[in-house]
C-alpha cells in the first residue's frame, strides 16, 4: 500500500527557512514524479512544485519560486522542500503527493506556522 510520511515543519520566524521530508513506500519510486502543495485554513490546496522522476526537471509556483527548491533521493525514497525567506502567508498544512495510474495519493500533511 502506498504510503507518504511528511515532517519537517514547524515554527520559523518570518524571513527563516524550513526543510521538509517526505518518505515514500508501496511503490516503485524512481518512476514517479512527486509533487509538493500547501493547504490553508479555507482555502483550496495549492500545487507548489513538482520534480521528475529521475529529478533532472522540476517546476515551481510563482509565489515560492526562487525561494523554494524540492529534490528527492532516489535511493532512500525521500523527496525534500527547503523553504527560504519564509513570509507569514506561507503558513499552512504541507503535503506531498504522487499521482499512481489517475490517482493522487496524500500523506497526512506537516504544519508550517511562520509567525514571530
Amino acid at each position: 500500500q502506498v504510503q507518504l510520511v511528511e515532517s519537517g515543519g514547524g515554527l520559523v520566524q518570518p524571513g527563516g527557512s524550513l526543510r521538509l521530508s517526505c518518505a515514500v513506500s508501496g511503490l516503485a519510486f524512481s518512476r514517479y514524479p512527486m509533487s509538493w502543495y500547501r493547504q490553508a485554513p479555507g482555502k483550496e490546496r495549492e500545487l507548489l512544485a513538482d520534480i521528475s522522476s529521475g529529478g533532472g526537471s522540476t517546476n515551481y509556483a510563482d509565489s515560492v519560486k526562487g525561494r523554494f527548491a524540492i529534490s528527492r533521493d532516489n535511493v532512500k525514497n525521500l523527496v525534500y522542500l527547503q523553504m527560504n525567506s519564509l513570509k507569514p502567508e506561507a503558513s499552512s498544512v504541507y503535503y506531498c503527493g504522487v499521482n499512481r495510474m489517475g490517482y493522487v495519493y496524500w500523506g497526512q500533511g506537516t504544519q508550517v506556522t511562520v509567525s514571530s
